[in-house]
């Protein structure tokens, strides 16, 4: 059995003989010099003999302890080293990201594989939901938000905005004949999702058809043979991807819907969407990981 002195009084003698002061020592380990004196005292009657010249000033290490310091100095060294290596083998805890439930779905889960093959060692849990989860509650560590502007000015820039048009997929276009114009849209079943925000400039159908009357007024004002409604974008989304009609959808949510061939745009007149945002705490002490995860989402196409 090894008999030694307590770790925190060996930790006070180094840190007193590295900067031959008991005062920067109390300062780096965070006590009162007092302390420092008390804990050097400790490891000086172990040793049985004193381990600095206290008098006169400046202060200076004696013989024995000119012997003791460069070894356990390299003892505290290696101490750290494999306290570091045992550290770095734990799993590291994933990143929690809260997205909207869309936004996770379709935009996000695609690109996992491109976060996973660049940040092996940097795994991410997604939150997909529309509840807006209380960061300072440890509910998520990011959140990407989906607003009209900043959810918090001056921490939160702008990521990128979107905007909504009507798409389909590329059998049902072709089974109804394809469109010309915005009338030729009431042929096809129209699909609806609830936007549950109070906003009245929520990129709707209604609005749709009122901005497509600028020019095309002779557009009738009727609905479509029948419609489908959905509580949730999600399902509305995947209504549309199987065929089941034509909704009016985010260009960023069903971008790899588009360009996979899965949707194709239905007409070409547009409606400003939201913005995205990417918030978390200035205090968190995953910052660095937070930031690779900005400039991924940023890089990605």
């Amino acid at each position: 059995m090894r008999k030694l002195p307590p770790l925190a009084s060996l930790r006070a003698f180094e840190a007193a003989a590295r900067n031959l002061s008991f005062e920067r020592a109390a300062d780096e380990l965070r006590v009162t010099p007092t302390a420092i004196s008390h804990q050097v005292r400790i490891v000086e009657t172990f040793c049985g003999q004193p381990l600095f010249r206290r008098r006169p000033r400046p202060l200076a290490l004696t013989e024995a302890g000119a012997r003791l310091f460069p070894v356990l100095c390299d003892g505290l060294d290696a101490f750290s080293a494999a306290m570091a290596s045992v550290q770095r083998q734990e799993p590291e805890r994933p990143l929690r990201v809260t997205t909207p439930n869309a936004f996770a779905s379709h935009w996000l889960v695609p690109r996992l594989p491109g976060w996973q093959a660049g940040h092996p060692n940097l795994p991410l849990e997604v939150i997909g939901t529309d509840a807006v989860l209380d960061l300072r509650a440890s509910q998520a560590d990011v959140a990407i938000r989906y607003a009209r502007s900043s959810p918090a000015p001056g921490t939160a820039p702008e990521m990128f905005r979107d905007s909504y048009a009507p798409v389909c997929s590329p059998a049902l276009l072709n089974a109804g004949g394809g469109v010309r114009c915005a009338a030729d849209l009431l042929r096809y079943p129209l699909i609806h999702f609830d936007w549950m925000r109070p906003d009245p400039d929520v990129p709707t159908w209604r609005k749709w058809l009122a901005r497509a009357r600028e020019t095309e007024p002779d557009l009738p004002s009727a609905a479509a043979r029948w419609n489908l409604s959905f509580r949730e974008e999600l399902h509305a989304i995947d209504a549309v991807i199987a065929g089941q009609g034509i909704a009016i959808c985010s260009d960023i949510v069903v971008g790899w819907a588009l360009r996979n061939g899965a949707l194709v745009p239905a007409h070409d007149l547009a409606l400003p969407g939201y913005g995205y945002y990417l918030v978390s705490l200035r205090e968190h002490t995953r910052q660095p990981d937070i930031a690779a995860f900005r400039r991924w989402v940023l890089a990605v196409p």
